[in-house]
């Protein structure tokens, strides 16, 4: 059986171990979408594990959804995530940035536009989101145009671009949570007479044509993607047909020999069984609920080839040492999640 511990090819590198730092909004960046100060010593600090994945990106304006989220699509964008990316590698690591369109989930006064969020269909979400004036309905989305739909695809081809310029090693596509790729995936909010809505041909071109777009830009092993097959977030229902369709995207995606498959389980196993047997690459378990005693069951048994952590990766800076340790792990502050300074976030001791 294989370990958490051994070195794993994943696309264009070998890392040193099998964990993987999940994806995290933290809700800290500058107004103008730059990293925060202390983002470059928050990310350096969990250095340890194998793989880095950076919080959600938005790669356009209309991408945006929440408050203070980074962005990578201008040069000071840049420029700010190749502070991040230095502090890491300077500390052997490795870090994809995730590129997060945030679709119907998004309230104008959060962007820098100020405009109506954009997704498949005018479809709302039936949440809410918080703003600087509190918690406010998500209002309904304007349904993107045809062009629209194939401008968005390059906005997250030059997103990627971006964020090799800024020295990440790779990106990862969002495909899951109820954002925008999934907005496209599931029959709730994707109400399409065009060729990416109705059929799952249709609703899966969206996620096909943007990872086909990045692999262009900046290579197959250094693109990734992430989803959650089910996840029922915000109005997402992907009906009876959502299996099939997750065994005909990941069979698609699989061509493009991606660096990697990074998927949220919601608890069918036969799909995930499935799934696992269609992707020949890496393949990322986020499992969550898992406790101490079952970390690095899903490597060891062959489901998957990396296991990624959320919270105990943002209340352990130093994860991969305390699990080799057997050492006590830090319990994480929900109160300082999002937004705030150091607390909650660079001030979580190490051994």
């Amino acid at each position: 059986m294989k370990s958490l511990f051994e070195p794993v090819r994943v696309g264009h590198y070998t890392l040193p171990n099998r964990v993987v730092m999940a994806p995290m909004t933290r809700s800290r960046a500058n107004p103008d979408g730059t990293p925060g100060e202390l983002s470059a010593e928050y990310y350096a600090q969990r250095a340890g594990v194998g793989l880095i994945v950076a919080e959600g990106t938005q790669p356009s304006d209309d991408g945006q959804g929440y408050l203070t989220t980074p962005g990578i699509y201008t040069p000071a964008h840049t420029r700010g995530w190749q502070a991040v990316t230095d502090a890491v590698h300077a500390r052997d690591g490795h870090l994809f940035i995730q590129l997060m369109h945030a679709g119907r989930m998004s309230h104008p006064d959060n962007t820098p536009h100020h405009r109506q969020g954009v997704a498949p269909s005018a479809i709302a979400p039936g949440a809410q989101m918080f703003t600087l004036k509190g918690m406010l309905d998500i209002p309904e989305p304007r349904a993107l145009s045809t062009a629209e739909v194939r401008q968005t695809v390059q906005d997250f081809r030059h997103a990627a671009r971006c964020a090799v310029e800024a020295g990440a090693d790779g990106v990862e596509i969002h495909g899951a949570n109820g954002y925008l790729v999934q907005q496209f995936l599931a029959p709730s909010a994707n109400t399409r007479t065009d060729e990416y809505g109705g059929t799952i041909q249709n609703r899966t071109r969206f996620a096909i044509e943007v990872a086909t777009a990045i692999v262009q830009e900046i290579g197959a092993d250094r693109t990734a993607i992430r989803l959650s097959p089910g996840t029922p977030l915000w109005g997402i229902d992907e009906g009876p047909e959502g299996p099939d369709l997750y065994r005909h995207l990941v069979s698609e995606l699989d061509k493009l020999e991606l660096a990697y498959l990074h998927i949220l389980h919601n608890g069918d196993e036969a799909l995930l069984t499935d799934l696992r047997q269609r992707w020949k690459q890496a393949l990322i378990l986020n499992r969550p609920g898992r406790t101490r005693a079952q970390i690095g069951s899903d490597v060891a048994s062959g489901l998957a080839d990396l296991e990624a952590y959320g919270q105990m990766v943002l209340a352990n800076p130093d994860f991969v040492a305390r699990l080799q340790a057997g050492a006590a792990l830090n319990e994480a502050d929900s109160s300082t999640f999002f937004g705030g300074t150091a607390a909650g976030y660079t001030d979580y001791p190490a051994l």
